[in-house]
C-alpha cells in the first residue's frame, strides 16, 4: 500500500505517553519498564506487543504491519527532533 503524499501520522509526544494520530484513529502508547540488565537507559521504551488496535471507539480495528511501520518511522522522527531515544522491545 502506497502512501499519499501527507499522509503521515501525527505524533504527540505527552510526559507519559505517545499519542499517534492517523486517518481519523489514536493509538495511545504508554511506556514500558526498562528490561533487567539494560546497558542504556532510552528515554521512552515502547512494547510492539502493546500497538495492536486503535483506541476507542476504532478497538476492534487492528493495526497492520505496514500501518506499524509508518508508526515507528513517525515516532522515531518525532523523538530525533527533540533529542531523545525512544527503544523498541
Amino acid at each position: 500500500m502506497s502512501r499519499r503524499r501527507g499522509d503521515k501520522p501525527e505524533v504527540e509526544l505527552t510526559e507519559g505517553a505517545i499519542r499517534v494520530v492517523w486517518r481519523g484513529r489514536t493509538r495511545t502508547i504508554m511506556p514500558a519498564a526498562a528490561p533487567p540488565g539494560a546497558e542504556e537507559a532510552a528515554d521512552f521504551i515502547v512494547l510492539l506487543d502493546d500497538i495492536v488496535c486503535w483506541d476507542p471507539p476504532n478497538e476492534e480495528t487492528e493495526i497492520e504491519m505496514n500501518e506499524l511501520q509508518t508508526i515507528l518511522e513517525a515516532i522515531d522522527e518525532a523523538f530525533d527532533k527533540i533529542g531523545l531515544e525512544v527503544a523498541y522491545e
